[in-house]
């Protein structure tokens, strides 16, 4: 009996350790996913080490709530699967709370907003929406911009071509596939001091603010949005925007 005893004691050890194996040291992982083709707010370096706002912002988040930060890079266009399907704990990508979104994941309080941009070749400038009748406009997939585009084009009649990759998206402009890209404006205006590229503010659109997302019903939005609440009131959000260079849209 005690040879049993002393068997069951030692399985029970084994499972514990092998439990415990699924964190990281003594913290539990938190699972984030992003797409990694967005500077300033996430990037990769020539390490392949994830940069940016939103990983310092994550890995802030992380570290307040007691977790190990583990980062996947996805497209973006399946970010909101990946939330459903709960391959992750939240999404930190520049991602703007819209309504449509709202429908199938919740969303921390608004951390930044930034406005959207056309941007265009020098030698090709495209200066107001009226200039984009008859053009070819990229958006990147998936994204507010996209669905802002196939609803001007209506008005202003142009073409709208979706790609995967912002990076991507900023070649197709480049090799003169688009006449014209449609981003947010705070990576827009990196790729324009980048690439000497042409930009105009959309003045059309107010676009919801950028907020983490998560899976439908999850514990960890409450938990977030005080520390968001908590960087915000200790001025370390604005020092984060200060570093990585951050314009606020104010609305009036």
């Amino acid at each position: 009996m005690k040879k049993i005893i002393s068997k069951l004691i030692f399985l029970a050890s084994i499972f514990v350790l092998a439990a415990c194996g699924q964190s990281s040291g003594d913290n539990p992982v938190l699972k984030m996913a992003t797409s990694a083709d967005f500077p300033p707010f996430e990037s990769r370096d020539t390490n392949g080490e994830f940069i940016g706002f939103d990983i310092d912002l994550a890995n802030i988040i992380a570290e307040e709530l007691g977790y190990k930060l583990e980062i996947s890079d996805q497209n973006f266009d399946g970010l909101i699967g990946a939330l459903q399907a709960k391959r992750v704990d939240m999404v930190l990508a520049g991602m703007s709370a819209t309504e449509k979104r709202k429908k199938n994941v919740d969303f921390s309080k608004e951390y930044h907003r930034s406005g959207e941009m056309f941007l265009s070749l020098p030698e090709n400038k495209v200066e107001s929406l009226d200039g984009l009748k008859g053009k070819v406009v990229g958006v990147q997939l998936g994204t507010i911009q996209e669905e802002g585009a196939n609803e001007l084009s209506k008005e202003y009649g142009f073409e709208v071509k979706a790609v995967d990759n912002a990076a991507v998206l900023i070649q197709e402009l480049l090799s003169n596939r688009v006449d014209v890209v449609y981003m947010d404006k705070q990576v827009a205006k990196g790729y324009m001091e980048s690439q000497g590229l042409f930009g105009f503010d959309d003045p059309t659109t107010s676009s919801p603010g950028m907020a983490i997302a998560f899976p439908k019903g999850s514990d960890l939005v409450e938990k977030v949005n005080k520390v968001l609440e908590k960087l915000e009131e200790n001025g370390k959000l604005q020092e984060l925007k200060d570093k990585w260079n951050l314009d606020e849209v104010v609305i009036e």
